[in-house]
Formats: C-alpha cells, structure tokens, sequence
C-alpha cells in the first residue's frame, strides 16, 4: 500500500488548517476591538485598536490589511505542512 495517499491528505489536512488558525485568531481579534467601539467609555480603546491591527497587518501586505492577514496565513500555512512533513518522515524512518 502506497503512503503517498496518506502523505498528501494529512499535508492537505494541516495546511488548511494551519491557514485558518491565524485567520481566525486576527479574526476574532479585529471582531472584539469592533465590538468594543460600541461600548459607551470604551470607543476610543476600540478604535486605537483596530487601528493598530490595521496597521499591524498593513507591514506585511503593503499597505494593504486584507494581504497582509493573506500573507500570515500563507506563512503559517507553509510553516505548518513543512512541520508535518518532518513528522510524517520521522514516522516513517521509527517504524522501520
């Protein structure tokens, strides 16, 4: 039985997840601190704070917030199939 298969679908598995972890979390982030600027006393710390994300993310997509959280996710995402790629090796070498 071929472990190609095997390989690819946790490689597949990892990344896509590996993606959406800091999607989510810079996600969820951004969501808070607009929430946040609702709060009656607290606009102000909400709007400094998305702000500061803004600008945050604008470093690494150039100028632009949108790529920036495209190119963490990517980073991350690589990162995270290259980790699984070693463990899926190491597997593979301890069995034998």
């Amino acid at each position: 039985m071929s472990i190609l298969p095997n390989l690819l679908r946790s490689l597949l598995l990892t990344s896509i997840f590996s993606f959406l972890a800091p999607v989510l979390l810079i996600g969820t982030i951004l969501a808070s601190l607009a929430l946040l600027g609702y709060v009656p006393g607290l606009e102000v710390f909400g709007k400094a704070g998305l702000e500061q994300v803004a600008q945050f993310l604008k470093v690494f997509g150039s100028t632009s917030a949108l790529r920036g959280l495209v190119t963490i996710g990517i980073a991350c995402s690589v990162v995270g199939a290259l980790f699984d790629a070693y463990t899926f090796y190491r597997y593979q070498n301890l069995r034998d």
